[in-house]
């Protein structure tokens, strides 16, 4: 019955923001190369799915969004596992692995195009360091706090260290490790759009690069559209994961 009354509530707000959406514009007189209507974006979207290769831009972001967040979740979690393993590698590398979080990311983007020039390349690369932070951060603070008598319990048994990894401090830093990977999707999308709009000449970024120029709202509009599905897709499957992965942890009553 709640989850009833979450999805008519959430359905109700939908509607009341799309209608908002198509006639607030119309009825305040704003014109449409400012905040175009709901039915704007509509046509716009069959033109540019007709004429400006829509799927392919939007194919093109779609994958680099994942190979990006799956390249910089992978990093991030092996040096994460790594340095926590390592109090004496964690505190030698910790001032260079501060220095490179605090540094904006998107500042890297016209480095790597000069490096790599107009392709793919740069937003893919812009994606791995937004991605690899959070993922890197949430583990290495979960090292740090597994439960320090289960380590040693696990010593008393004579277990390795790659045994005491995989049988305590793995399962132990799960939760964090989804955590930062939930955070990391989020700003995978980011990353993806930051190369394109810098110097891409495909994808969604791209579009709205386009779009901007030639004032037109609803190709921006849309673009932005298709950008937050595809980040609210990416979520919705590592929530999915998550519940399977973690499902032996005890869930709050709704």
């Amino acid at each position: 019955m709640a989850r009833y009354k979450t999805t008519l509530a959430s359905a109700t707000l939908l509607v009341l923001v799309l209608a908002a959406w198509e006639y607030l514009p119309t009825a305040l007189e704003v014109p449409k190369f400012i905040i175009p209507t709901l039915s704007d974006c509509l046509v716009e979207l069959q033109r540019m799915w007709a004429y400006e290769q829509l799927l392919g831009h939007t194919l093109s972001t779609a994958l680099f969004t994942v190979l990006g967040f799956a390249i910089g979740s992978l990093m991030g979690a092996v040096i994460g596992y790594l340095l926590g393993m390592s109090a004496f590698w964690e505190k030698v590398l910790s001032p260079y692995i501060l220095a490179l979080q605090i540094a904006p990311k998107v500042a890297f983007a016209p480095l790597f195009i000069m490096w790599f020039g107009y392709n793919s390349m740069p937003k893919l690369l812009v994606t791995v360091l937004i991605v690899f932070f959070p993922v890197l951060v949430n583990v290495l603070q979960a090292m740090r706090t597994v439960d320090r008598d289960l380590i040693n319990l696990a010593r008393a048994y004579n277990l390795s260290r790659l045994g005491i990894f995989f049988k305590v401090e793995m399962p132990s830093t799960l939760p964090n490790l989804m955590a930062g990977l939930r955070i990391a999707s989020t700003l995978a999308v980011i990353g993806v759009t930051v190369g394109e709009l810098v110097g891409g000449n495909t994808g969604l970024g791209f579009l709205i690069s386009y779009g901007g120029g030639q004032a037109n709202a609803a190709m921006v509009f849309d673009a932005i559209v298709l950008l937050t599905v595809i980040g609210f897709v990416l979520y919705s499957a590592l929530v999915r994961i998550e519940d399977r992965v973690l499902h032996y942890l005890p869930k709050a009553e709704q």
